[in-house]
């Protein structure tokens, strides 16, 4: 019989895989309307194809994606808190529209005024997560008193900065609505795609503590040190080509690429947490002692 252990690694396996799926599957959506428009007519961002027959696969796709990081544990606490941010963020990327609702569409759809949308459905994630951040204050205090052993202060860290990105946006969205529902889609997205790049370094790092651990001879290279790579020069590349020569679609291409990469990343992570789940954290030398965690 299995033991129970490996049906939370099935469940792992599966969130993983769902959330390469569903970036697969907004890939798809945006491929299926761009060939039903002239091949040079693109939207100057991902987000402006929320104004087309995407949207529906945009918002869902994200919503989901957001999700599973939250509640996907990381391998260490700070990749913990950057997977709970980004997925906080991405409910704010998928919900808040960008103000740009671009000239490249197959067919042209009907749209209302945004505000109300906005105000409606950012208020519903406001409700749900004042009980959850509650929830999980209580099991972080039940924890301390019952496995004091295990505690770890990042456990108050990581509820302290979900609060502050919690609790500033609540205070955005009810003190100044029209910047909230302006700015918040640019906002959320750079902190989301910051966070994920972050989670890449903290892997990059984390592995290599792994290859050295275990050296073999002719060790491939650390895969998660060049997606990070990748995730930090492409982009930037791109915004200086785009000072310097101009470029109608850099977003969208910024945006496309650390897709990509995250995704690149996730697979590349799956693969390697297939049989274990979560990856042991390692000090930084050999002589330290690894974390409990």
């Amino acid at each position: 019989m299995t033991v129970p252990g490996g049906y939370s690694i099935k469940t792992y396996r599966y969130l993983r895989m769902a959330m390469v799926a569903m970036i697969v599957l907004l890939g798809a959506a945006l491929v299926i309307e761009w060939s039903k428009t002239d091949p040079h007519c693109l939207q100057t961002s991902i987000s402006a194809y929320y104004y087309t027959p995407v949207r529906a696969i945009f918002v869902g796709g994200l919503i989901t994606i957001g999700v599973c990081m939250v509640v996907l544990k990381g391998n260490t606490e700070s990749e913990d808190i950057l997977l709970n941010v980004a997925g906080i963020l991405a409910l704010v990327v998928a919900l808040v529209p960008t103000p740009g609702q671009g000239a490249c569409h197959s067919v042209r759809v009907a749209l209302g005024d945004a505000a109300p949308n906005v105000s409606n459905n950012m208020l519903a994630v406001f409700v749900v997560g004042v009980p959850c951040l509650l929830l999980t204050a209580f099991f972080i205090v039940r924890d301390r008193r019952r496995q004091p052993a295990g505690w770890t202060p990042m456990y108050v860290l990581g509820l302290g900065v979900a609060v502050l990105i919690f609790g500033g946006g609540l205070a955005w969205f009810l003190a100044d609505r029209s910047g909230f529902i302006g700015n918040a889609h640019y906002a959320s997205a750079i902190v989301m795609f910051v966070c994920i790049v972050a989670v890449v370094l903290l892997n990059a790092e984390q592995y290599r503590r792994k290859q050295r651990k275990h050296a073999v001879p002719h060790s491939p290279a650390n895969r998660y040190s060049v997606i990070a790579v990748a995730m930090v020069a492409v982009p930037l590349f791109m915004v200086v080509w785009k000072k310097a020569f101009g470029w109608e679609h850099a977003v969208l291409w910024i945006e496309g690429t650390l897709i990509v990469l995250f995704a690149a990343f996730w697979v590349s992570q799956t693969q390697e947490l297939w049989t274990d789940g979560i990856r042991q954290e390692l000090p930084r030398s050999p002589q330290a002692t690894p974390s409990p965690l």
